[in-house]
């Protein structure tokens, strides 16, 4: 019997308390022995048929068959199928033998089921004292309902089975939906972290919580508090308490962040920029995960509330991303281009590039997958394409309904500048994405310019059709001082371009200049008002500034454009000579753009005729017909420089 008791203690090592093993070993000689799983326990039969009915009726058949056999040797029960395993009977066996033990929320739920299991029922009895137990001290705790809740899917298939019919994993998870949908300041326990922080200053009062003195500072857990610990269940568990939540009221913004909480903890792909594939040795045994991450992945996204922005376009793109590497199902990638898509404009460019992980397209990026969601954008926001909207201009903010349009332009113009640099990228697929975006959404358009130069240069072989073809998409009057600049010395921009370019650069310096006449005339105006000898330019019927209208007397005068004393003049007033400089300026810049016209190589005739189109002489000079005639004064001299320039 010692030598039995002995291999007991050495093959077991959840074995019974030596005090225990001693009762067995001096008092009484073991009758029974209880076999669970590989673990044998040596007890005696008058404490087991005492509690348990299911173990009185297997002794009685043991004893019956062990009689007719082998006479006085103990008789054997099997009991492999038992809940909880021999953790669980264990605990059943010191409860039998009146031996004190410790239930908590981790072995409630095994010694319940075991207790049901066994016919251990009736007042008194472990069945009504675990029961009593998990109703009084786990359902009141947060902490003590999650334990339960993982116990319950912890075990073995009849630790699960039996937790659902007594309705011990049901419970758990009202109890859990209805602490996260309630106030959490209104429990009688402090929450996580509640009252962890240390006070900065060492002369604050303590806080008193249930008469104790402790020196934390209280704060708010927050909306959250519950994510990490819910994140721990496994997935089935957790689906069916999402749900419970969703069915209390649970607000959709809390839904969705715990979600986000859940995928960012279990998905491993998640927040890696970059997710490397395996090689071939690896490939096999990597598969069942590869399975088991695209079935989470695919069960958070039908999960998520349906409301618009209660979820972050970045953890979207995320799912997205991953989906894409797990190649995830067309429903799942769908939902979630149409989620993205709908809040483009809180996007940022580094989560849109998303890998491409197709056979049929050789990008480095999925350019289809960011036009999906550039068409999904447009589709749900109507005022991104509505044709009465006023045109964003570069000197004022976007209005509040342009704004998501504005913004979505940028991201696009960034987008393209950086996939333009692929190869790979079909021009097809480039312009499609660029004529998406209207065109009023755009203030300037010095990104679409940078990105369609980064795409020309990438693709040196692009025909001049279809480089014509990009630029006819980009609005040369949107285009700044320095994008016209560069776009004017630009070789690889097709000549048609530069020549619009120059042209509308051209009416630009034309109306400048205009409007310094007509400030600084009615400056003059102001200043010398009741004179008679006073002259200023008059408009035509045709809306031209007529210069040469003053008195034939003031000819040889030096007029000033504004009289530095007055208190009404712009601080952009400029006089005489300072515009005078300005022409000679605006003549020199002429000049270059005539000499880079001859370099790109075209004929003589045709440069001809564009720059007396553009109001300027074959040398950037004053036509030799405005030199004839009787010579003019010098302030009809000044003015017809500015004729000369077209302006």
């Amino acid at each position: 019997q010692s030598t039995a008791m002995l291999i007991l203690v050495y093959k077991s090592s959840q074995c019974l308390p030596c005090h225990f093993c001693r009762v067995c070993l001096n008092e009484l000689a073991s009758d029974v022995v209880v076999e669970v799983g590989d673990i044998s326990f040596h007890l005696h039969k008058f404490p087991l048929i005492n509690r348990s009915s299911t173990l009185q009726k297997l002794i009685a058949e043991s004893t019956t068959s062990s009689d007719d056999q082998d006479g006085g040797k103990p008789c054997t029960v099997q009991l492999d199928d038992l809940p909880g395993g021999a953790a669980a009977f264990r605990l059943v066996a010191k409860f039998c033998y009146d031996v004190q033990f410790e239930l908590n929320a981790a072995n409630v739920v095994p010694v319940r089921c075991a207790a049901e299991r066994l016919g251990m029922a009736g007042e008194g009895n472990l069945a009504a004292h675990a029961e009593a137990f998990f109703v009084r001290d786990v359902l009141g705790s947060w902490d003590a309902a999650v334990r339960a809740l993982q116990a319950c899917d912890d075990g073995d298939d009849g630790v699960r089975q039996l937790a659902e019919d007594l309705l011990l994993a049901p419970r758990c998870i009202e109890s859990l939906a209805a602490k996260a949908c309630a106030d959490p300041t209104l429990f009688g326990w402090p929450m996580v972290e509640n009252y962890t922080a240390r006070c900065v200053d060492a002369a604050a009062a303590p806080v008193m919580w249930n008469g104790i003195s402790t020196y934390g500072k209280p704060r708010s857990p927050g909306a959250g508090w519950w994510y990490r610990q819910a994140s721990s269940l496994r997935l089935p568990l957790y689906k069916r308490l999402i749900s419970e939540m969703r069915s209390r009221g649970m607000s959709p913004e809390g839904i969705a962040g715990s979600l986000a909480h859940y995928a960012r903890r279990h998905l491993s792909g998640l927040n890696r920029r970059d997710v490397g594939g395996g090689g071939a040795s690896d490939t096999t045994s990597s598969d069942g995960v590869v399975g088991e991450q695209r079935v989470l992945l695919e069960e958070i996204v039908a999960l998520l509330p349906a409301e618009k922005g209660v979820t972050t376009t970045r953890f979207l793109l995320g799912m997205l991303r991953t989906a894409t590497v797990l190649h995830a199902g067309a429903a799942c990638r769908d939902a979630l281009e149409r989620r993205a898509g709908e809040q483009l404009e809180e996007a940022a460019l580094e989560d849109l590039l998303i890998p491409n992980t197709s056979y049929s397209t050789d990008t480095l990026y999925d350019v289809d997958c960011m036009q999906r969601m550039l068409e999904q954008f447009l589709l749900s926001n109507t005022t991104a394409y509505a044709d009465h909207l006023p045109e964003i201009t570069a000197d004022e903010a976007p209005p509040g309904e342009l704004m998501p349009a504005s913004t979505v332009a940028k991201l696009v113009d960034g987008y393209l500048a950086e996939v333009g640099t692929d190869a790979n990228l079909k021009c097809s697929q480039f312009q499609q994405i660029l004529a998406l975006v209207p065109d009023y959404a755009r203030s300037l358009d010095d990104g679409l310019y940078r990105a369609i130069d980064i795409f020309i240069k990438a693709h040196p072989w692009l025909t001049e059709s279809e480089r014509e073809q990009l630029c006819r998409l980009m609005n040369c009057q949107k285009l700044s001082l320095e994008a016209c600049t560069h776009a004017a010395q630009n070789e690889r921009l097709p000549l048609r371009v530069v020549v619009q370019v120059l042209f509308f650069e051209q009416l630009r310096l034309r109306t400048t200049v205009a409007s310094w006449f007509f400030v600084g005339d009615n400056n003059a105006a102001a200043a010398d008002q009741g004179s008679p000898r006073s002259s200023r330019p008059r408009k035509s019927r045709t809306g031209e500034v007529d210069f040469g209208t003053g008195s034939e007397n003031n000819d040889h005068e030096e007029v000033e454009v504004y009289t530095p004393g007055s208190s009404s003049e712009p601080a952009s007033a400029m006089s005489v000579p300072g515009i005078q400089q300005r022409v000679v300026d605006l003549e020199g810049e002429c000049s270059s753009m005539r000499q880079e016209m001859h370099r790109l190589g075209k004929p003589k005739g045709a440069l001809s005729r564009l720059f007396r189109k553009l109001g300027l002489s074959g040398g950037g000079r004053p036509s030799s017909s405005r030199q004839q005639g009787q010579l003019p004064s010098s302030g009809e001299e000044k003015r017809s420089r500015f004729l000369d320039l077209g302006c």
